[in-house]
């Protein structure tokens, strides 16, 4: 757990404090400011008990519906 106050986007290098994996949801808590990532999996676990206690709970869990972009001219 660390402690930030910014919210950025979550990219490839932020990881899943449970599994390790690719994190899509960052939780910040409420009573301390401490930043807890997860992947879309542990997320829906946690959420029920984690998500009253957080003052952010961002969830970009959609992009992994997202279709990649493809460039026209390759």
């Amino acid at each position: 757990m660390t402690t930030t106050t910014a919210s950025r986007e979550l990219n490839a290098l932020d990881r899943c404090d449970r599994c390790g994996a690719q994190a899509y949801v960052r939780a910040v808590l409420a009573s301390t400011g401490g930043e807890l990532l997860f992947c879309a999996h542990h997320a829906r676990d946690v959420e029920p008990k984690l998500r009253p206690q957080s003052s952010v709970w961002q969830d970009e869990s959609s992009r992994l519906y997202e279709k990649p972009k493809v460039d026209a001219n390759d």
